[in-house]
């Protein structure tokens, strides 16, 4: 089926044996999907550090053992105390009871907070069509209260349906945004009315279809078994009716978490909110929707005389995990010189964030994503531990940990590095090796170094195997971790497919004489790393390569850096030649206010470049070495 590259390995059936064997193992049910904090992601890590023992890697290197440790945040626990109470101008005290007139929302922040209280409508900020809720209030140091969703859901053609009737604005955590970038001390939401008057009234249709249908059935000889079922239809949404709750609180948990700073989030109950609103405006929460829906004007104000004190306890969850290290030392005149072979071993385990199968709690194999470049780490780790002649250069092999939560684990390799990044001559990647298709393979980062297309070519002679080249240096695996401290790279990839990041990636599904084929053409690319002469010269290469499109907000460039925790975004790198480049960004800046506003973390920077367009020039203060250093970034066209 696939004609072998020239290598030393072995034949191809020996060679896919042992991919199988390891694949089967790794995305196996009993390893839960390698997700961080399963036992599986532990037991992964050392099978891993097994194999490259067994190949006869060095596993020493880490401190001792295979193993470089680091944590991920992965969520947060309510803690104690939580409190809202609020004080009104003729003394009124209204203490809210948790969990029956507030709750803490799991994506805020942690903190104390005393002050005046605004009212901000739904929040939103847009320019198309052009409204803005925030445009003649000020909520600096003030608490603002919010209602969920956006105007207009009754009307499909509003300024805001997409869809279901509901618009990006709508999310929490860019209300929650828009606020923090304002200067706010705290959010406080509020169910909007029409949702769960759109709930009530579904309902009250549904009950009164099946009292029609059972009337028909009445009395209808024959019908006996139809009558008791839709008997029992109509006692169920009678008995989901008389049990709805018309305004539920957001349980401790939805909406996930925030990344970087956030501020301490409520969300409470509309009865109360009636009472501060009624006191202060003059309105309730339906007045003022049906105000806003029918004149498409906002309804910020002050809530004058009314104060709120409040605190907000979460405890964040951080989880150990670790990269798997092993090494193959080389001879002669440049043994120093390092070259890096990674791929990621974590997954989705049982889904959630990242899942494209939302809903689903099924065990997310990652058979393809990424057993498969796993496995072909082992392959590669087991031909050159065998090699009788140690090659010129050093061979590190990785496993990294946490690509699925933003790069964790090769952030913290490059930030970490156990043989520096400058003696580091080449990083070679393997992320969803398993579904050759029509053998047409994906390499990225051909164009950072000159070397490449050479030897690719020379690789590929005489086979069946088509590559398809992408230039691009930054990309969504490892390697642009590498790649932005100038390191040339090459990330193999056979491509998306229907079950990425869904239950349905199993083993049984790949190509595995493919994946042989990936691995012959990733070791003779080795060899020639190791061999040559002259150590590669390293390319600048604009933009980034993307498994999708990235929006429309205007091209700022920068690397995430998802493994720092700081009050802020911080960035890892720059991608060459962009905005942020040209604007003198660079990698561990901490970008911390543009135009003045506040900014958090990734969520608000994302945010705030979607209010400006392609070509403006926005002031940008970043922390540098804990200094704050003012620049000028001129936004570029959307990448995509």
């Amino acid at each position: 089926m696939f004609a072998p590259l020239i290598s030393v390995a072995e034949d191809h059936s020996a060679a896919e044996t042992r991919l199988l064997n390891d694949v089967k193992k790794l995305a196996s049910d009993d390893w839960e999907g390698r997700g961080v904090g399963t036992d599986g992601l532990n037991k992964a890590a050392e099978f891993i550090s097994n194999a490259f023992r067994d190949a006869g890697l060095d596993v020493s290197v880490a401190g001792g053992d295979p193993f470089q440790e680091f944590e991920i945040t992965d969520g947060a626990e309510l803690g104690s105390p939580n409190s809202l109470t609020f004080t009104g101008p003729d003394g009124q005290v209204l203490n809210l009871k948790m969990n029956e007139d507030f709750q803490v929302c799991s994506f805020g922040g942690t903190g104390k907070f005393e002050g005046e209280l605004v009212f901000v409508g739904y929040g939103i900020v847009a320019k198309e069509p052009s409204y803005d809720e925030y445009a003649d209030i000020d909520v600096k140091d003030k608490i603002v209260i919010v209602m969920r969703r956006n105007p207009s859901q009754s009307d499909p053609h509003g300024a805001f349906a997409v869809g279901h009737g509901i618009s990006r604005h709508a999310a929490l955590t860019t209300k929650l945004s828009r606020a923090f970038t304002r200067g706010a001390k705290g959010v406080i939401f509020v169910n909007d009315p029409h949702s769960a008057n759109s709930e009530q009234q579904q309902l009250e249709e549904q009950v009164e279809k099946a009292k029609a249908a059972l009337a028909k059935l009445q009395d209808v000889e024959g019908k006996e078994k139809e009558f008791k079922t839709a008997k029992t239809h109509l006692e169920q949404v009678q008995s989901i009716l008389a049990k709805h709750d018309s305004d539920p609180l957001m349980n401790f948990g939805y909406g996930g978490t925030r990344s970087g700073s956030s501020l301490p989030t409520f969300h409470m109950s509309q009865y109360l909110c009636n009472q501060i609103l009624t006191s202060a405006a003059g309105k309730t929460l339906p007045q003022i929707e049906a105000q806003i829906d029918e004149t498409s004007k906002p309804f910020s104000r002050n809530l004058s005389g009314w104060k709120v004190t409040a605190e907000a306890s979460l405890k964040i969850i951080r989880i150990p995990v670790k990269n798997v290290i092993g090494v193959i030392e080389g001879e002669g005149p440049l043994k120093d010189e390092t070259i890096v072979i990674g791929a990621h071993f974590d997954h989705l385990g049982r889904g959630g964030t990242g899942s494209l199968a939302p809903k689903s709690k099924e065990i997310h194999n990652g058979a393809d994503d990424n057993a498969s470049g796993t496995s072909g780490l082992l392959e590669i780790a087991r031909r050159l531990g065998s090699r009788k002649k140690p090659l010129p250069r050093r061979i590190v092999l990785i496993a990294f940990n946490g690509e699925e939560r933003g790069l964790l684990g090769a952030n913290e390799y490059v930030d970490k590095p156990i043989f520096p990044l400058e003696q580091t001559v080449a990083m070679l990647n393997m992320d969803m090796i398993g579904r050759l298709t029509e053998n047409k393979l994906t390499v990225f980062g051909t164009g950072t170094s000159s070397a490449w297309d050479t030897w690719l070519d020379e690789a590929v002679k005489g086979t069946d195997l088509v590559l398809a080249k992408k230039t691009e240096g930054f990309g969504p695996s490892d390697h642009a971790a590498f790649y932005g401290k100038k390191i040339p790279v090459l990330h193999f990839f056979t491509g998306i497919h229907n079950d990425y990041h869904r239950p349905g990636d199993d083993w049984e599904k790949l190509n595995v004489p493919g994946m042989v084929t990936v691995v012959d053409l990733l070791e003779k690319i080795v060899l020639d790393t190791a061999n040559a002469k002259e150590r590669l010269d390293y390319i600048h290469i604009a933009g980034a390569a993307s498994l999708a499109r990235s929006g429309s907000r205007p091209y700022f460039g920068s690397i995430p850096d998802f493994g720092k925790e700081v009050e802020g975004y911080a960035i890892s790198g720059v991608s060459p030649e962009s905005p942020a480049d040209k604007g003198g960004l660079k990698g561990g800046d901490v970008i911390i206010e543009i135009n003045k506003r506040k900014i958090g973390g990734l969520d608000d920077f994302d945010l705030a470049l979607r209010d400006f367009s392609p070509g403006e020039q926005v002031d940008v203060v970043v922390l540098r070495d804990a200094k704050k250093v003012p620049l000028k970034v001129t936004l570029g066209t959307p990448k995509g």
